[in-house]
């Protein structure tokens, strides 16, 4: 049968969640400055209401059962969730509030600075992380590890990083599509010949490593016409690849987003752009959607909700192909 929530003492799930951070009874009533015996009676009542034990003692310690890890990121969102609406009757910005980023670079570094001043503005005591979106970072927003995702998907039928093959639990919105363009020096003898695909697969390329995979959409698209690129050099990230291309003396050229111009525009003045030399047909195969990704528990979260608006604001300006379509799953 299922309980009504007004039956439950609220103050009962903080207690839980101090109890799933300390895993001690006198840790947990040292904090909420009550007794053991307390925080006791308090975690019997829980008990009773989850069926279900919650900690049982082992020769390590105390240790949370399965039940009670699963709630413990719910318990935190719901606490945070709490001190915003207790924070509207006074006039103190919510304290104890943190961001967790997972954020494709140098797609992270083209915001950030702004970014960070909004969040300041806001929540003047909020911790920031940002990690670089790499293969682990889908897994992070599902574990409540990191709070939302900014990054590149594919939009090749057969790409296994398909917007479409998301987990149903995962909610997204595409904020714009970007087509990969060619950099090179500008001295790279490339310029001087007609800029075709045979001129793009005559000299050697700088590829990086994407979510554990060294191909991508454009591997396909060759394969289709039963070309390959002839690999040089393969690097870690999009900065290093267009990094090496900035380099003069060598022939390769790198292939990246072409929101890198603004990148390369104050990093890498001598890189030079050029659209990738296939026909329309087989660029809408190439084409990226740039996009937010999140857990459907955070859906309603006001933090995570005002978060999105603000990246949609900087990217309306940053971007001017900039659709602002969304696609919710």
């Amino acid at each position: 049968m299922k309980k009504s929530l007004a039956r439950l003492d609220l103050n009962l799930l903080f207690t839980l969640q101090l109890l799933l951070k300390e895993l001690s009874v006198s840790k947990t009533a040292k904090k909420l400055n009550v007794t053991p015996s307390t925080v006791s009676k308090s975690l019997n009542k829980l008990r009773d209401w989850f069926d279900d034990p919650l900690f049982v003692k082992t020769p390590q310690g105390f240790r949370a059962t399965p039940l009670a890890q699963s709630m413990e990121q719910e318990l935190s969102d719901w606490l945070q969730i709490g001190n915003q609406i207790l924070s509207k009757h006074g006039d103190d910005a919510p304290k104890g509030i943190h961001f967790n980023l997972a954020m494709e670079s140098p797609l992270l570094l083209i915001m950030f600075n702004e970014l960070t001043q909004r969040i300041y503005q806001k929540y003047p005591d909020a911790k920031v992380t940002v990690r670089n979106w790499d293969y682990d970072s889908l897994d992070s927003i599902i574990c409540g590890q990191a709070d939302i995702g900014f990054t590149g998907r594919e939009s090749h039928p057969r790409s296994k990083e398909s917007l479409d093959l998301l987990p149903y639990f995962i909610d997204f919105e595409v904020l714009f599509s970007d087509l990969p363009m060619v950099y090179l020096h500008k001295d790279h003898p490339a310029l001087k010949e007609e800029w075709n695909i045979d001129t793009f697969l005559k000299y050697p390329h700088i590829n990086i490593i994407w979510e554990k995979s060294e191909t991508w959409a454009l591997d396909e698209v060759l394969m289709e016409r039963g070309q390959t690129r002839e690999i040089a050099l393969t690097m870690a990230s999009f900065e290093q690849s267009l990094f090496m291309a900035a380099q003069s003396g060598h022939k390769m050229i790198a292939t990246a987003p072409q929101y890198c111009q603004h990148y390369i525009r104050h990093m890498h003045p001598d890189l030079v752009s050029l659209p990738i030399p296939v026909d329309k047909e087989l660029q809408e195969k190439l084409i990226i959607p740039f996009t937010m990704i999140w857990h459907k528990r955070n859906s309603h979260n006001p933090k995570i909700k005002w978060l999105k608006e603000i990246i949609k604001c900087l990217y309306t300006r940053y971007h001017p192909k900039c659709k602002n379509q969304q696609a919710g799953k």
